[in-house]
């Protein structure tokens, strides 16, 4: 008997690296550090996702500063969430230079025990983090590992041996993904997802941004429905 096994429903999830970081992650690095150390001029005011105090988190302002580091870094991750976009969407060069965006970004500096709890980020479409270092750690643990859960929660009511060991993209756990240095993880806002309590005696430092997009001239009545 032949079987012909399809994706009913998939999301994205995208990987990429940054070339010839090391210098750019240094800079990073050094300019988080000292900011981490001004505590509450730079930390977010108002947190929402539980974390505990080994993890700082900043403002949300990131983008809009004036380093050079930083610039780099926005334009790199703007560049693979757009090159995304247009693979995804099918969109031409012409579309694309219609789509403008608004972002928030931040940063977290965790140190030994600091971890982040589940959650989604409302009202944007693509998110990213990008790793700045991950260092101090077992790279073989699940040491400040990035977690993303799986959304179909009710896949769950019941196992059995017919699936419960089945392969990806087909497994009911989550997807568990270790960054390291240079790494520029993309994803849907709407995923759930958390990091795993970082166990290093170092540093692990990243980046996290949200994306909207805005097509020039377009009314509501010309967002396609359906």
């Amino acid at each position: 008997m032949k079987i012909q096994v399809n994706t009913a429903f998939a999301i994205p999830v995208v990987t990429t690296r940054m070339p010839d970081c090391d210098g750019l992650n240094r800079e990073l690095r050094e300019l988080f550090v000292a900011k981490a150390a001004e505590g509450d001029r730079y930390r977010n005011p108002d947190p929402f996702v539980h974390r505990n105090e080994a993890l700082f988190e900043s403002n949300f302002r990131l983008f809009d500063w004036p380093q050079d580091c930083v610039r780099r870094l926005r334009d790199f991750c703007l560049a693979a969430v757009y090159r995304t976009v247009a693979e995804l969407n099918g969109y031409d060069q012409a579309t694309l230079r219609r789509l403008h965006t608004a972002t928030e970004a931040w940063f977290h500096v965790t140190r030994r025990g600091g971890y982040f709890g589940a959650h989604n980020h409302p009202m944007h479409s693509w998110s990213g983090v990008y790793c700045v270092c991950h260092e101090g750690d077992d790279p073989e643990s699940r040491s400040g590992q990035f977690s993303i859960l799986n959304p179909f929660a009710t896949s769950t009511m019941y196992i059995d041996y017919g699936i419960a060991h089945m392969k990806p993209p087909f497994a009911m756990g989550p997807r568990m993904v270790r960054l390291t240095a240079g790494d520029l993880l993309l994803f849907p806002s709407w995923l759930i997802h958390e990091v795993l309590p970082y166990e290093g005696d170092d540093l692990r430092i990243t980046v996290a941004f949200n994306v909207r997009f805005r097509l020039e001239g377009a009314r509501p009545a010309d967002v396609p429905v359906g």
